[in-house]
């Protein structure tokens, strides 16, 4: 079976570390609750291609413009949302850098064909990517540079 990711937004987000600082914010708050330490992010619609995602897809995150980092996917609940069906998609709590890709801004979340995913980058590789203004690292990756 194909693996399918998904892309999405990540509003009000600054950066990478601001991310994962939230998300160990929720986690901390749900083991103060007796609430299992699970990463959840509630999206309106449940994907069509459940299993495809479920076969090892993730979840790209688009910071500022850019695809910056991913997490796998877990699983994906049903659940209610203000009295209205919606989809829980359970994340890995790893935080996997990739290579930046410009991604314009939509709604909702989008299916990420595998061939088309940007590849992870280790050790300071995405760490100096950051570090660049955006416009910048865009022209740096469009020449292959970065």
């Amino acid at each position: 079976m194909p693996i399918v990711h998904l892309i999405k937004l990540c509003v009000g987000v600054e950066d990478i570390d601001h991310l994962a600082r939230l998300q160990a914010a929720r986690l901390q708050k749900a083991a103060a609750e007796n609430r299992p330490p699970v990463l959840r992010h509630v999206t309106r619609n449940m994907p069509r291609r459940a299993d495809e995602v479920l076969a090892g897809g993730s979840l790209y995150w688009v910071i500022r413009g850019f695809i910056r980092v991913r997490q796998r996917i877990v699983g994906l609940e049903p659940v209610t949302d203000d009295g209205r069906p919606a989809c829980a998609i359970i994340l890995d709590p790893v935080l996997q850098r990739t290579s930046l890709e410009a991604c314009r801004p939509f709604q909702g979340w989008r299916y990420l064909e595998a061939g088309r995913a940007p590849y992870d980058v280790r050790g300071e590789e995405g760490g100096a990517a950051e570090s660049l203004p955006p416009g910048l690292a865009e022209e740096l990756r469009q020449l292959g540079l970065l």
